[in-house]
């Protein structure tokens, strides 16, 4: 198991950026690729992005294609979300999420380790 921990939430103006953190501690960091979730109260939770355990894989959802960049340190046991262009739908609670090497990376069912989450908020 790995713990996550997302950060770098916040209320930000429609064009701006952001970029989001995961944390990860416990087991090794490189076990797992590492995916972004994003969820609205009543809505199914919706594929962002996904990085492969070494990094040289990156996949995206189409609605975040060419505005948000995935990526990751594995020396600093962290991924990162790199939000460019945002609109305002793009608000919603992001989750952080580690899976086994194996497994699609855009099937949230693939993964077994979250985190709580973090508020990302775009004012129109």
């Amino acid at each position: 198991q790995v713990t996550l921990v997302e950060s770098g939430g916040g209320v930000v103006q429609a064009g701006g950026s952001l970029r989001l953190s995961c944390a990860a501690s416990g087991r090794s960091f490189t076990t797992y690729a590492v995916g972004w979730f994003r969820q609205n109260l009543g809505q199914e939770r919706e594929f962002v992005a996904a990085i492969s355990w070494n990094g040289e894989g990156t996949y995206y959802g189409d609605s975040v294609k060419g505005r948000f960049t995935i990526s990751r340190d594995n020396a600093k046991n962290t991924a990162y979300l790199q939000m460019d262009s945002l609109i305002h739908e793009d608000t919603a609670s992001y989750y952080c999420a580690a899976k086994p090497r194996t497994g699609s990376y855009q099937d949230r069912d693939a993964y077994d380790n979250w985190g709580q989450g973090t508020q990302v908020t775009v004012s129109a």
